[in-house]
This record gives C-alpha cells, sequence and structure tokens, in this order.
C-alpha cells in the first residue's frame, strides 16, 4: 500500500501564532501513528515560521523504530540563528528520508521542482553526504521532469512529484491533462529506477485518482489539506479516512 506521511508544519504554524506548546506537535505525531500512518513529514525553513530544529529532534525521538521520518527542505540554505542547516539537521538525527526542495524564504510554500540537468552537479556531494548517514534521499520535481537517470547515478533513490498543478486543475473541473503528465513522469522515473513519492495540494477528493493514475506509488506526503480537514473532522478519522482512500 502507499504510506501516508502526515506532514505537521501547519500544527506548529498554529502553536507559533500565539506561544506556548499548543497544539503540541508530538502529541498530533502520536495520534497519527496511532490512526494508522506511516510516517511524519516535517519541513523546517531557516526562517522558522513553523517546525523548528528542536521539534526535528523531539519528533525522531517519538518516531524512531515506530515509522518513517521524512524531512524535506533546502539543501543550500545556509544555517542562520539557531537552524544549522538542513543537513546538520540529517546528521544529528538520522531520518528516513531526506526530501530536497530548491524553496527560498520568499516562497509561502514549495511550488517548483529541481531543474535535474542543471542541479544533479550541484547536489552530488549532498546526496553522497546524506546516503552516508542512512538517509534514504528524495528530489522534488514538476511533472513533465527529465534527468531521471542522472538523478538516480548520484545516489537520489526517489522523486516527489510535485502535485499542486494537479490539485489545481482538479480544482477546476478537468485534470486529465496534468495527470497524464504526473503519470508519464512517473513512469520514465521507474523505468529509470527511481521510486515515487508524490505531495502537495493532495486531498480526499483528488486522491484517489492520482494513486489509480500512479502503478507503484510509493509514498504520498499530506499536510495542509489533512489538517484543515482534521478541524472538521478531528485528526485521527481524517487520517483513517486517507488511509482508506490509499488501499
Amino acid at each position: 500500500m502507499t504510506l501516508l506521511s502526515v506532514n505537521l508544519n501547519k500544527i506548529a504554524v498554529l502553536r507559533n501564532s500565539r506561544g506556548g506548546n499548543e497544539p503540541d506537535i508530538l502529541h498530533a505525531a502520536h495520534t497519527c501513528l496511532d490512526a494508522g500512518c506511516g510516517g511524519i513529514t516535517v519541513h523546517p525553513r531557516p526562517d522558522q515560521r513553523h517546525v523548528r530544529p528542536d521539534d526535528v529532534r523531539a519528533l525522531a525521538a517519538v518516531l524512531r523504530g515506530k515509522a518513517e521520518y521524512n524531512i524535506e527542505g533546502n539543501p543550500f540554505a545556509p544555517p542562520r540563528g539557531t537552524y544549522p542547516g538542513l543537513v546538520e539537521l540529517a546528521r544529528e538525527v538520522r531520518p528516513t528520508q531526506v526530501t530536497l526542495v530548491p524553496d527560498s524564504d520568499g516562497q509561502i510554500t514549495s511550488d517548483h521542482g529541481f531543474d535535474l540537468a542543471a542541479d544533479c552537479e550541484r547536489l552530488r556531494p549532498l546526496v553522497a553526504e546524506l546516503r552516508e548517514l542512512g538517509c534514504r534521499v528524495s528530489l522534488f520535481v514538476d511533472a513533465g521532469a527529465h534527468g531521471f537517470e542522472q538523478a538516480l547515478a548520484i545516489g537520489v533513490e526517489r522523486i516527489e512529484i510535485y502535485t499542486g498543478p494537479y490539485a489545481q486543475a482538479f480544482a477546476e473541473g478537468d485534470a486529465r491533462a496534468v495527470l497524464a503528465a504526473c503519470a508519464d513522469t512517473a513512469r520514465r522515473a521507474q523505468q529509470a529506477g527511481l521510486a515515487v513519492n508524490a505531495g502537495h495540494d493532495l486531498n480526499q477528493a483528488n486522491l484517489g485518482g492520482f494513486k489509480a493514475a500512479i502503478p507503484g506509488l510509493a509514498e504520498v506526503s499530506i499536510g495542509h489539506a489533512l489538517i484543515c480537514e482534521a478541524l472538521y473532522d478531528g485528526l485521527a478519522p481524517t487520517v483513517r479516512r486517507y488511509l482508506q482512500i490509499l488501499r
């Protein structure tokens, strides 16, 4: 079955808006795990607008031996304040997977993937370092991306397809062309020897069609929509509904 990794960034956003420790990100992680999810995702950023380095460390202690831990971020973003950098965080907590994303401080959220032809050589030493730490490495890419053989050659094991355009097209009423591009991208990546993850704006309405179009989909990372839906229906029931879709 496709693994569901719940992104907890929005829990941290709500906590940070008030100060203190509520809602408790560790409590949220336990709730998601008890409901059956297979992993937890966080995307710490240097400006610490949501998940902070201490959250990354605390979650590692909760998840070790229980579920997959996926940390996302820009490996080229330098340390700032108490943010030590993505690779250094990985060195400290040894997550299952590190998903490399070419985002910047100015982005509200991740909105594009790597250009593999242009970026693979820059990424090579960072991928090697993460692999030496025992982390699986995934690269965030756009539907239609090329260069999967190059990614495999530098040690990348997975890609994550950016599904924002698919979600938007689905909401507008016709996602056929975008979904076909995602399916083609997944097929070419798998033929090159990479496993395929997906994430961004996936929700209960659009997830089933996406999964059906991507045979062998390894993992979906879902945060914003899942947390929004959980405001109405509760966190554990919402996680269980996503798991039903993925089954």
